[in-house]
């Protein structure tokens, strides 16, 4: 359908018929918008930013019974 074709067909509408059509061609414009890009991830951005305890992987106290 050319675009000419479709305005003729929306012009005869009666105005609150023109008004749903209104609301129609918002939500697909709303539907369809791209969605926005994502920045990409750089590797090591977080490089420095925690620090492990040196004893990190010692067992914890609570659980000495249990070894």
């Amino acid at each position: 359908m050319s675009d000419a074709v479709l305005c003729e067909h929306i012009v005869s509408l009666p105005e609150n018929l023109k008004s749903e059509v209104a609301d129609f061609v918002a939500f697909l414009e709303h539907k369809h918008k791209p969605a926005k890009r994502i920045k990409e991830r750089q590797l090591g951005g977080l490089k420095g930013a925690f620090e492990m305890a040196p004893d990190f992987d010692e067992p914890l106290e609570e659980f000495k019974d249990y070894m």
